[in-house]
């Protein structure tokens, strides 16, 4: 399997801009160039292991934060973001959106086989 170098470059940007980061704070406190951050960012380049450690240590992030997507087995990351999606809901928004979830469930596994 490839890495989605697009994706993760994505979901940098992403957590960088959700920090009101430019690409030069994040490359300073990554310890990298900036111009490093903005070939990651447009997927010019393939980060490296270390690299994608630095930035998610710097952005207060997992490595599963950066990757998801990339992985076969990422549930646990899944239910973050969905919990990350639901965190401003209220009770009645919640049990629409479980009904959503419970109706849809039949008909995605029957359109999968």
């Amino acid at each position: 399997m490839e890495l989605d170098y697009v994706l993760i470059g994505n979901r940098i940007k992403e957590l960088r801009i959700k920090k009101n980061w430019t690409q030069a704070i994040l490359a300073e406190v990554a310890h990298v160039e900036p111009s490093n951050i903005s070939h990651i960012e447009r997927a010019a380049t393939k980060v490296s292991l270390p690299t994608v450690m630095d930035i998610a240590n710097a952005l207060g992030v997992t490595l599963d934060d950066l990757v998801y997507g990339n992985l076969v087995k990422s549930s646990h990351i899944s239910c973050k973001r969905i919990d990350e999606l639901l965190e401003d809901c209220d009770d009645e928004e919640l049990k629409i959106i479980t009904e959503i979830i419970k109706n849809a469930k039949p008909i995605i596994k029957k359109y999968k086989k």
